[in-house]
């Protein structure tokens, strides 16, 4: 029959943190044999230094100033193409309202060069011909079989005869399907004139009309699960899109046209262009007058929201050029950094030395949590850097320092609570079970309260805050980790130990100490609360014990305790009273 008791429980409770130890363990080694991972944490701009960009923002059609506002508008979208998370570090800023300065942690990846530099010109152009999962072979209908030839000019962007024989010649010389055909291209389209464009989602090549909408008519863009007429949701995700005034207006139109073409026509759909690559072609299913359409089809939640970014961020009115490049050393360096770990070492071994103090040997309870607290939020640490692009900045040393003693707290309440229920007169296993019962609460609403305040600083600040307020929020998560699977596990085995069991006077659990001198005896032993007696009727070790648990008692207690006293002294002196009396009788009889 298998144990259930509390020390298998426990026993298998460290199995599954060592579990996560590997397995955590196991995917940073994997990343850092076959990927870019590392056993060492990516540093932020502060601490190692990087690259600067100084980008000339270009207005597309040219002939135009540079609002303030636009310039500020694109800060804000290259922000969030390059540091969308919040987490990498990275420095974006205007100079003299005239440049951005984009300033990046190490040396760029090519791809993040070409994020900066996209023009990010957004367009929607009607299909003309194609349609999803087209893409070139040999048994591959061409438009000369479907299409007339153009005989006039075309009346609106979705006539066939836009379609020339050059086009119909490029069209059939395109191979969707090799990665050069996917490339941002780096000369725009001219918007009045029809294009080639690839799916790569599809690997489908399409024919577009002129432009009708551009992209800086959308306002936002988000995502969602759809809704029914009747307001009930579906289990469906959907990008929704919401146009200003003339794109409402011109969006109208355009659906009106698409919807009279009818379904199962490519004419029916319109593409998404974001620098010569459709990012979606959905179809028209209705007549959209107040500019706010939806897109739905096999999305998951993953690809709404990538599309969703796409648009919401992609409508860049303003192209970049790389004016000059040059590699900044660390703002802060080596030395901040070393500054700033031997704080974090002085505030771990302050911790100690008065978890020791305060707990004797259950003060070691306190460090080796700490440590494996370590531990967890290291290799976090690292994975997020290789998965996620995550950058320890000064700031965010400066979280991980706060929290050491953030999470000692948790440590103390949960002690506090044993050492409360050994007062009470229970025994060390019983105490260990009901003090992290009345623990837990206390410990989940702080590290709630830790999180909520990390979230919103997040949500609210930039650069080195947001870093301050991500290591803040995960150091949290890694505390509440290790309170439940190691902290409280622990004190169940040691509770079963002779040495913590029976209260020794340096295991920090010395009934003596804790006021409550006869609670306990050791496990298997009659228990009895002690005759409250005052402190001052105690001596030597008995004394402090007697004090301790006098200062820990309430107005009640300390109020019955005086009745107590009072009644105690008040039959003394009657005990006194009568015995003065019976000797006196005795005296008169023996006369």
């Amino acid at each position: 029959m298998a144990r259930t008791g509390p020390g298998s429980a426990a026993k298998r409770t460290l199995v599954w943190l060592g579990v996560v130890f590997a397995l955590l363990a196991l995917l940073l080694g994997g990343g850092s044999l076959w990927s870019t991972a590392s056993w060492a944490p990516k540093l932020a701009l502060d601490l190692e230094g990087g690259t600067q960009m100084i980008l000339s923002p270009q207005v597309q059609g040219g002939g135009e100033e540079i609002t303030p506002e636009q310039l500020d508008q694109a800060v804000e979208i290259i922000r969030q193409r390059v540091d969308g998370s919040g987490v990498a570090e990275a420095e974006i800023s205007t100079q003299s309202g005239q440049n951005v300065i984009v300033a990046l942690p190490g040396i760029p990846e090519p791809e993040t060069r070409e994020l900066i530099q996209a023009s990010a010109q957004m367009e929607f152009r009607p299909v003309l011909f194609g349609g999803p999962g087209l893409a070139p072979a040999a048994e591959t209908p061409t438009p000369e079989d479907q299409l007339p030839t153009p005989s006039a000019e075309p009346t609106d962007a979705s006539d066939p005869n836009w379609i020339t024989a050059e086009l119909l010649q490029e069209f059939e010389s395109t191979d969707c399907t090799s990665p050069e055909a996917l490339q941002p291209a780096v000369e725009p389209a001219p918007a009045d004139q029809p294009m080639i464009a690839c799916e790569p989602d599809t690997q489908g090549k399409y024919i577009l009309g002129p432009v009708e909408v551009r992209g800086t008519d959308i306002e936002s863009a988000d995502y969602g699960m759809a809704r029914s007429a009747q307001g009930q949701t579906l289990n469906e995700w959907v990008v929704n899109i919401d146009f200003n005034d003339a794109g409402t207006e011109t969006f109208r139109g355009v659906t009106e046209r698409l919807f009279a073409i009818g379904s199962g026509d490519p004419r029916n759909q319109f593409a998404i262009v974001l620098d010569g690559v459709i990012v979606s072609a959905p179809t028209t299913n209705a007549v959209i007058p107040d500019g706010r359409p939806q897109i739905s089809g096999s999305f998951t939640e993953e690809s709404a929201a990538a599309l969703a970014e796409q648009l919401k961020y992609g409508a860049l009115p303003i192209s970049f050029e790389i004016q000059s490049e040059q590699q900044i050393s660390a703002t802060l360096g080596a030395d901040q950094l070393r500054l700033g770990l031997i704080a974090g070492v002085i505030g771990l071994v302050l911790v100690a030395v008065y978890s020791l103090f305060q707990y004797r040997m259950l003060g070691l309870v306190t460090i080796a949590s700490l440590m494996v607290a370590g531990g967890l939020t290291y290799l976090a640490i690292c994975i997020l850097g290789w998965t996620e692009n995550y950058r320890l900045s000064l700031a965010g040393v400066a979280g991980l320092i706060v929290a050491i003693g953030q999470t000692a707290d948790s440590f103390i309440v949960y002690f506090e609570r044993i050492r409360d229920e050994l007062r009470d007169g229970r025994g060390l296993v019983s105490a260990v079970e009901n003090g992290w019962r009345r623990a837990k609460r206390t410990v989940l609403a702080s590290k709630a309260m830790n999180l909520l305040a990390a979230v919103v600083l997040y949500f609210v600040a930039v650069g080195n805050v947001r870093g301050f307020a991500f290591t803040l929020g995960l150091t949290a998560i890694a505390d509440l980790v290790v309170v439940f699977l190691f902290t409280h596990p622990m004190m169940r085995l040691l509770a079963m130990t002779r040495f913590f069991g029976e209260g020794h006077r340096w295991s920090g659990l010395d009934p003596t100490r804790l006021g409550a001198l006869p609670l306990y005896r050791g496990a298997g032993k009659v228990r009895h609360k002690p005759v409250e007696r005052p402190a001052v009727e105690l001596r030597g070790r008995n004394k402090a014990a007697g004090r301790e648990a006098e200062r820990r008692m309430t107005i009640a207690e300390r109020r019955l305790a005086e009745q107590r006293k009072a009644a105690e002294e008040q039959k003394a002196e009657e005990q006194k009273t009568v015995g003065a009396q019976a000797r006196g009788s005795k005296e008169g009889d023996n006369r």
